[in-house]
Formats: C-alpha cells, sequence, structure tokens
C-alpha cells in the first residue's frame, strides 16, 4: 500500500504502470500453471504456444441440506389431495383421500376422505360420507357430515343430508331428508372402514 491517502485519508494503492495489464485470479481457484518460457519462444518475442487446455466445467450448483422432518415438509393434506378442476368431469369410487376440491364436475362414491370442498363452479353427485365439507357451488345425494357442514351464501345442497354440526350463510340453501346427529349416532352409521 502507498503511503500517500486519498481525500478521506484513506492510503491507495499505487498505480500500476501504464501498459502493464492488471492479473486477476479467480477467488476460488488456484491459476492454472503457465508452461514454462522455451528458449525458442524466448528467441521469437513471443509466448510459447500452450497445450491445448481442457474446457472448464461450469461451477456445480450448490447442495442444500435436506429440511429436518419437522421443517419444509409437505403436509399430509397437501400430499392426498385430489382437485377436480373447472370443466372437467370425473366419475366413480373416490377412496383415501385427505381432501377433495371439486372445481368442476364430480358424480361418485367418495369415501375414507376428510374433506371437501365444492366451488362456485363445481358440483357433486352422489354419495360422501366425510369429516368436513364446505359447499359453495351444489351438493346432490346423500351426505353424511361427522363434524361440520358449511354452507356458503351460493351453496345448495340437496339430498339425504346427516351432519354433527351445521351452518348456513345467508343465501346458503338446503333441502331434503334432514338430520343432525350426534358424534355417536354418525360413528355407527358409517360402516368401519376395512
Amino acid at each position: 500500500m502507498s503511503d500517500l491517502p486519498d481525500d478521506l485519508g484513506i492510503p491507495m494503492k499505487p498505480a500500476r504502470p501504464a501498459g502493464q495489464q492488471a492479473s486477476v485470479a479467480p477467488l476460488s481457484r488456484n491459476p492454472a500453471p503457465v508452461p514454462p518460457r522455451t528458449p525458442e519462444a524466448a528467441r521469437q518475442g513471443g509466448e510459447a504456444t500452450r497445450p491445448s487446455e481442457t474446457p472448464r466445467r461450469p461451477p456445480e450448483p450448490a447442495v442444500t441440506p435436506a429440511p429436518a422432518a419437522g421443517g419444509l415438509r409437505r403436509s399430509e393434506t397437501d400430499v392426498r389431495t385430489l382437485i377436480v378442476g373447472r370443466e372437467i368431469s370425473l366419475s366413480g369410487e373416490i377412496n383415501s383421500c385427505n381432501k377433495l376440491v371439486v372445481e368442476g364436475s364430480v358424480e361418485a362414491n367418495l369415501q375414507n376422505c376428510r374433506d371437501v370442498d365444492i366451488s362456485e363452479t363445481g358440483l357433486f353427485k352422489g354419495s360422501a360420507s366425510i369429516d368436513e365439507a364446505e359447499v359453495r357451488g351444489r351438493f346432490e345425494g346423500n351426505l353424511t357430515v361427522r363434524k361440520r357442514l358449511l354452507i356458503r351464501s351460493t351453496g345448495k345442497v340437496t339430498g339425504t343430508i346427516r351432519y354433527g354440526q351445521i351452518e348456513i350463510e345467508c343465501g346458503g340453501q338446503i333441502s331434503g331428508d334432514i338430520q343432525a346427529q350426534g358424534h355417536e349416532d354418525l360413528i355407527a352409521a358409517v360402516p368401519a372402514a376395512e
């Protein structure tokens, strides 16, 4: 470092002489070895030709450690979610999903599912035995909700409905054979999963 300070009083590095190139070495790698000059190259005034260098590989991406078991792991509900999108029709049996999201049309027998969410554009026809349901679209058929049935203002539920608790927003509709049942009655009404 030079002893001459700049305007702020910080010592500065001396400037390099004109015509001299700056030498910059990568921080994370050792510089490539320079082959010694041969007497022929010195006589010709040039630098000896270097043997063909191997092409440099791009740096490998950093590997991040896997998160701990309780860390950023996706929840079980996210893993077992079935989404039936708009303008999609699905019919058949649906078993063992944690959550069913209906944006299109589903005609099915639904078993071993915890949650059902029927959007404004969604239609579910058939039977369902679940823990909780939120209906913003339409449900037609046999519905057994062991815990809470929530019918939003745009929702319409018709058929045979059994529920533990119910909440209906202003504008929501429900019709058919409707009964509130205690938790014990709902468990007895639902056959055991095999």
